[in-house]
């Protein structure tokens, strides 16, 4: 049996809009996540839009998990080299996770090749999970009738409130809530800065840097359960 394999997506955008200030991927947010399936083994590659070394953001070190993720030089060879879309067999993997971080705001929703991998892995029965501003990856993925991935779903994200408490909400292409809430999602929105995951199907969401390690934990848990039933299919 082969076992399964996760695609984490990291934005290629570098700069905050018109403020010019540095973004990208937010380091917790794959590294939170990334301790949770690699202590079970989980293989994980990394995309981005623009393939290569994509710009890192909220890069705290003395956070030991973020630490553990930045010094395993395995993880360092693949981010050096991030896949291209192009590179990408949406069959080699079970999951994507959509990795937050402001940059993916602004190359994350319009990118279709990504939309058609993430569309790909969860009409072959995968799993699709994103937290914080990762959701933005969702808000344009149809499957092959043509309606939204999140149509119907409750989802969480980085919350409006959110945004604003940061300054940004003026900066953002959109309001993400908002967008995901005119795809026909449930946006399910908790306080500020606290742990808010939903599980909706195949569907793991989390609203921000606090929901990270969460969101791995439901991910892992559905990985279980997707090897027991493969090892149980003849």
């Amino acid at each position: 049996m082969q076992h399964p394999k996760v695609l984490f997506v990291l934005t290629s955008h570098s700069r905050k809009g018109s403020t010019g200030k540095p973004t990208g991927w937010y380091l917790s947010e794959a590294a939170h996540p990334w301790k949770v399936l690699h202590e079970s083994g989980v293989e994980i590659d990394f995309m981005s839009p623009q393939g290569g070394r994509p710009p890192v953001d909220g890069f705290d070190l003395k956070d030991p998990v973020n630490n553990e993720f930045w010094e395993n030089k395995g993880v360092q060879a693949k981010l050096e080299s991030t896949l291209a879309p192009a590179a990408v067999d949406a069959g080699d993997y079970t999951a994507i996770h959509f990795v937050g971080g402001h940059g993916a705001m602004w190359d994350f929703p319009d990118n279709a090749a990504i939309a058609e991998i993430a569309a790909a892995i969860y009409e072959n029965q995968g799993m699709v999970s994103a937290v914080c501003h990762g959701p933005a990856g969702l808000v344009n993925v149809r499957l092959s009738d043509g309606s939204y991935l999140v149509k119907g779903k409750a989802v969480a994200a980085f919350t409006n409130a959110e945004e604003k408490a940061v300054g940004l909400d003026g900066v953002v292409p959109f309001l993400l809530a908002d967008k995901l809430a005119e795809r026909g999602a449930r946006h399910v929105a908790a306080a500020d800065w606290t742990d808010n995951v939903q599980v909706d199907g195949r569907l793991i969401t989390g609203q921000n840097p606090q929901s990270a390690e969460s969101v791995g934990r439901k991910l892992m848990a559905w990985l279980r359960d997707y090897e027991t039933v493969s090892a149980d299919s003849p």
